[in-house]
C-alpha cells in the first residue's frame, strides 16, 4: 500500500540532542514506581468513576466487570510498551551466507492507540536494512514495531522510534520504515473520514539514495505473493 505522504524523512544521526528526545515517549520520572497490580486497582477505580459519571449501571452483568477488565487491558495489553521489562531482547546471527542486500520485511500489521483521545490506530509497517555483518531473525523486527507501538501514539513519533531502535539494535544506520495506518480519531469521530489513510517514513544510510529509496517502495508497493 502506497503511504499518501510522506512526512519524516531526517535521519536520527542528523539530529541534535533535543531533536532526539523530542522523539522519545513523554513519561514522567516516577512511571515506573508502581508495579502492574497497584496500577490496575488504580486504573479500575477511577475507570469506574468514569462509567458511573456517563450514568451506566454497574450493577448490571455486562457492565460490572468492565472497570477491572479496561485496567488490566491497559496494564498488559494495548499500553505495556511503555513499560522498558517489555522491551524484546535482539539477539544477532551471524550472517553466513554473506547476505549483503537489502532485507525487507513487509506488512508487519500493528495496533496502536492515538494519545490524543486514546482510540484504535492500526495499520501496516514496512521495514528494511541492509545487513552490517550480522543478521537479526525475521521475529525480533515484529516484535520491536509491536513494542512501540503499544502505547499512547502519533504516527510520526512511532515511526521514528522503531527506525532509532533498528538502528540501536542491528549496528547500522542503513535502515528504512514506512507506515501506513488508519487514524479512529478521524474515522470514527471528528470528520468521520473512513477513506483517509496516514503514510509516514523515514529513511537513513544507504536509503538515501534515490536508487535504493525506490526499489525498496516499488518493492513493499508490488502486490506480488
Amino acid at each position: 500500500m502506497k503511504p499518501k505522504e510522506i512526512l519524516l524523512n531526517t535521519p536520527l544521526e542528523e539530529m541534535d540532542g533535543d531533536e532526539g528526545r523530542a522523539f522519545e515517549t513523554p513519561l514522567r520520572a516516577d512511571a515506573f514506581d508502581r508495579d502492574d497490580s497497584v496500577k490496575i486497582d488504580l486504573i479500575e477505580g477511577h475507570f469506574r468513576e468514569i462509567m458511573q459519571v456517563l450514568g451506566l449501571d454497574l450493577t448490571d452483568d455486562s457492565l460490572k466487570g468492565t472497570p477491572r477488565r479496561v485496567a488490566k487491558m491497559y496494564v498488559k495489553e494495548i499500553f505495556s510498551g511503555l513499560d522498558p521489562k517489555n522491551k524484546p531482547n535482539v539477539r544477532l546471527f551471524e550472517n553466513k551466507y554473506q547476505y549483503d542486500q537489502m532485507l525487507v520485511e513487509k506488512d508487519i500489521t500493528f495496533y496502536s492507540h492515538c494519545e490524543h483521545h486514546f482510540v484504535p490506530i492500526y495499520g501496516k509497517a514496512h521495514v528494511a536494512y541492509f545487513p552490517n555483518g550480522k543478521v537479526v531473525g525475521l521475529s525480533k523486527i515484529n516484535r520491536i514495531v509491536q513494542y512501540f507501538a503499544k502505547r499512547p501514539q502519533v504516527q510520526e513519533r512511532l515511526t521514528i522510534q522503531i527506525a532509532n531502535e533498528l538502528k540501536t539494535a542491528l549496528h547500522t544506520v542503513d535502515v528504512a520504515v514506512v507506515m501506513d495506518a488508519t487514524h479512529l480519531c478521524v474515522s470514527s469521530r471528528g470528520v468521520n473520514d473512513t477513506n483517509s489513510q496516514t503514510g509516514t517514513a523515514h529513511f537513513s544510510g544507504k536509503f538515501l539514495e534515490q536508487s535504493v529509496k525506490t526499489e525498496f517502495l516499488n518493492y513493499i508497493n508490488s502486490t506480488t505473493k
